[in-house]
């Protein structure tokens, strides 16, 4: 069976949902690949030390892999995505769910906090998400972000890096610049994917009015993006 069809903009924001829906219990295998485990270590630990004491807001939680270590010595944090599958898989790891809520949200969409109203968020999370953001949506993306934090929130941006002979390769790229890659679940079926892979220079562009104290950080097989809002 294959899942693939044409890539205009609001096709593919309709058909990232379904595939990662199909994915939950199976996207943590990328995870078990060997060679990655010190980078994962790494973050996993780095990830702790930013949220310990914090009000998060997470997007994109999908399956919550890195919940455990990240959500460690959080004051709250909650937990969000569009799909309810990847989130009850979220829900099956050991956790203190005395401080983590778990919430169905468009993350192109978020309406956590009202207009005007003052956020209890002063950190956001968003890993291995930014990548399949349109480029010509990450703009607003990150505006829309921001108006649910409060003033001089915490901001941590992760991701894939790509690196030749490791990551799935481009498939091909759109008029606007977007990436593509073509990926297999283990039923067999085929889906073809948004994949970008931004550089400092570009998100620094981005969030040169709205972001201080940026910080990037390079690791082998991930990148990190931390600033604080104005």
């Amino acid at each position: 069976m294959t899942n693939f069809e044409p890539s205009a903009d609001v096709s593919m924001t309709e058909q990232m949902p379904r595939y990662y829906a199909q994915r939950a219990l199976e996207y943590e295998q990328v995870f078990a690949r060997p060679h990655r485990q010190p980078n994962i270590a790494t973050l996993k630990q780095w990830l702790g030390e930013q949220f310990s004491g914090r009000h998060v807001l997470e997007v994109a939680t999908g399956t919550g892999f890195w919940l455990p270590a990240a959500s460690a010595d959080a004051l709250s944090w909650q937990c969000t995505d569009i799909n309810a599958e990847v989130l009850e898989v979220a829900k099956s790891k050991s956790l203190d769910f005395s401080k983590l809520s778990f919430r169905l949200a468009d993350a192109y969409a978020l309406d956590l906090v009202p207009v005007g109203a003052k956020s209890p968020f002063d950190a956001a999370f968003a890993g291995l998400w930014f990548s399949h953001i349109p480029l010509h949506r990450q703009a607003a993306w990150l505006a829309q972000l921001h108006a649910q934090l409060a003033p001089g929130a915490t901001v941590i941006l992760m991701d894939n890096r790509f690196v030749a002979g490791d990551s799935t390769p481009i498939s091909r790229v759109d008029a606007q610049g977007n990436g593509y890659q073509m990926r297999s679940l283990n039923d067999g079926s085929q889906h073809e994917v948004l994949k970008n892979f931004p550089r400092f220079g570009q998100m620094h562009t981005l969030l040169d009015a709205d972001a201080q104290d940026i910080e990037w950080q390079e690791l082998d097989y991930f990148w990190t993006l931390k600033y604080r809002l104005r």
